[in-house]
């Protein structure tokens, strides 16, 4: 199994986006295959070092990852490092300048900024859909373009200006010379907020960001058998970075509504039969809910109370193969809490006939 990403760069879960750089910058340098040729180990603590660095270092990914974990990402879905070139990561005295590590990294095309932004959804639905399957159409907040700018944050009438304080890089960048090392600290212009563009005139339906929050309605199929947390990938209908760009996934979450009756277990369904005292004892035959409707089930004789029945193929389907689970019925005794006079002698008389 992998190893969790902030273990991985030995960070907290509340690390800032500064602190991760500084833990990669550290380990890179250390498991780096040219300062460990032939280590096989290094090479691939390396691997792992930079894939975690993908997920982490990007904050969009980073939030995918807090709320799904590695689930949250195919195969496909990493390997932005794959193409980066390291060249300059060790020059003088075989070590050279990592920290120009980053400001390479990101103009080079290591983060995807083509790509759209991936949204959650959070959808409750009842253990019958959950069973049965569900087409439905949900109505989803996700923030659109304005329409009274185009999405430009300006009033119309008006443009953006290049910022002054980055020079339009949307950047700051610091540079520090330490002994043989030179330190390279860049940073979000906090003039433009990394945009590169500077919003004098406000428009005044989005407020000079640009976009909108609207309900977008969306048409979902839901398979029978999903359980607490699974969550269904929508290609195409996150949000987009740019006017017309493409869109990112949308991650819908499914939740269970409790039920009045069942609970669940993987594929199975557990419920609570109350039986009487004198069915328990000369045994016979009750109806027991499904999700399907109730069916029969034989109770024998001398049965005691919190016996569990198992009745096969009466719980759910796997999502996968379809085949269904059991359903478990635990039968009580039903003690009644007042007795007529005649329930009271007819049960002394019993009681004397078991001593």
């Amino acid at each position: 199994m992998k190893r969790d990403y902030y273990e991985v760069l030995g960070v907290g879960r509340n690390a800032s986006q500064e602190e991760i750089k500084k833990a990669y910058r550290q380990l890179a340098r250390r498991y780096h295959p040219d300062v460990n040729p032939g280590n096989k180990e290094a090479e691939e603590k390396f691997k792992e070092i930079n894939e975690a660095f993908e997920v982490l270092g990007d904050p969009e990914k980073r939030a995918q990852y807090d709320q799904f974990g590695h689930s949250a990402f195919r195969p496909e879905d990493l390997g932005g490092f794959k193409g980066f070139d390291f060249e300059d990561l060790f020059r003088d005295f075989g070590f050279g300048d990592i920290f120009d590590i980053f400001s390479d990294f990101e103009g080079r095309g290591g983060e995807r900024k083509d790509s759209g932004r991936d949204i959650k959804f959070d959808y409750y639905i009842t253990l019958e859909d959950a069973f049965r399957g569900l087409e439905t159409q949900i109505r989803v907040p996700r923030f659109e373009f304005c329409e009274t700018c185009d999405g430009t944050g300006a009033k119309p009438g008006t443009s953006p200006k290049k910022c002054k304080e980055c020079g339009g890089t949307g950047e700051i960048r610091r540079v520090k010379k330490v002994g043989f090392m030179q330190m390279v600290n860049v940073s979000t212009c906090p003039n433009c907020g990394g945009s590169g563009e500077f919003i004098e005139f406000p428009c005044p339906s989005c407020h000079g960001t640009g976009k909108e929050r609207k309900l977008v309605s969306i048409k979902l199929k839901i398979p029978p058998g999903v359980d607490e947390g699974s969550y269904l990938r929508v290609q195409g209908q996150g949000e987009s970075n740019y006017k017309n760009g493409p869109r990112g996934v949308l991650f819908v979450v499914i939740h269970l509504k409790p039920h009045e009756i069942f609970k669940r277990k993987g594929d199975d369904l557990y419920c609570r039969v109350p039986i009487s005292f004198s069915l328990a004892c000369l045994g016979g035959k009750i109806k027991v809910p499904t999700l399907e409707g109730k069916v029969e089930m034989k109770i024998p004789p001398g049965t005691e109370s919190h016996r569990v029945f198992r009745l096969r193929g009466q719980g759910m389907p796997n999502i996968r193969s379809r085949r269904r689970g059991d359903l478990l019925v635990k039968v009580v005794i039903n003690v009644p809490k007042t007795l007529s006079n005649r329930q009271r002698e007819l049960l002394k008389e019993l009681s004397k006939e078991f001593q």
